[in-house]
């Protein structure tokens, strides 16, 4: 087993004073890393760009030995949507041109409006579609 390191850091001077950060992420029990470029569409439906099940099988993850999910946008123009779906539970959150959406577990997704009513399951599926161009994805995900 390994362990992952990811290091975030803001770099930014304000009126002289410096405001940035540098934060390391250590991911342990790391056995697999699986590292593509996917190309997603602006058609209907998007493209399936991640899954996740019980067990795993050809190009399926198993949940619960996701420690890391990172979805990069290489674009310099276009943004994606991100579609995150769950047994129950449905997301879509807007990921502009060269960003980058982390997630450190598919484990523990809700939906709900209220805090006090979080429920949990797992998100089994993300897809994303491009805005008005066909849109280059980093895709990177570490298992146990």
């Amino acid at each position: 087993m390994a362990t992952l390191k990811v290091n975030i850091t803001e770099s930014i001077t304000l009126n002289g004073n410096n405001f940035g950060a540098k934060n390391t992420l250590s991911v342990s029990g790391v056995n697999s890393v699986n590292k593509r470029i996917i190309e997603c569409i602006t058609g209907s439906g998007g493209t399936q760009i991640y899954a996740g099940a019980a067990a795993a099988a050809s190009g399926t993850f198993k949940s619960a030995d996701v420690k890391y999910i990172r979805i990069t946008n290489t674009d310099a123009t276009n943004y994606v949507v991100l579609n995150l779906e769950g047994n129950s539970h449905e997301s879509s959150h807007k990921l502009e041109a060269g960003k980058t959406f982390i997630l450190g577990t598919p484990v523990g997704f809700d939906t709900e409006v209220a805090i006090d009513s979080f429920s949990g399951e797992t998100i089994d599926t993300i897809k994303a579609k491009a805005n008005s161009a066909v849109v280059k994805l980093e895709v990177y995900v570490a298992t146990a």
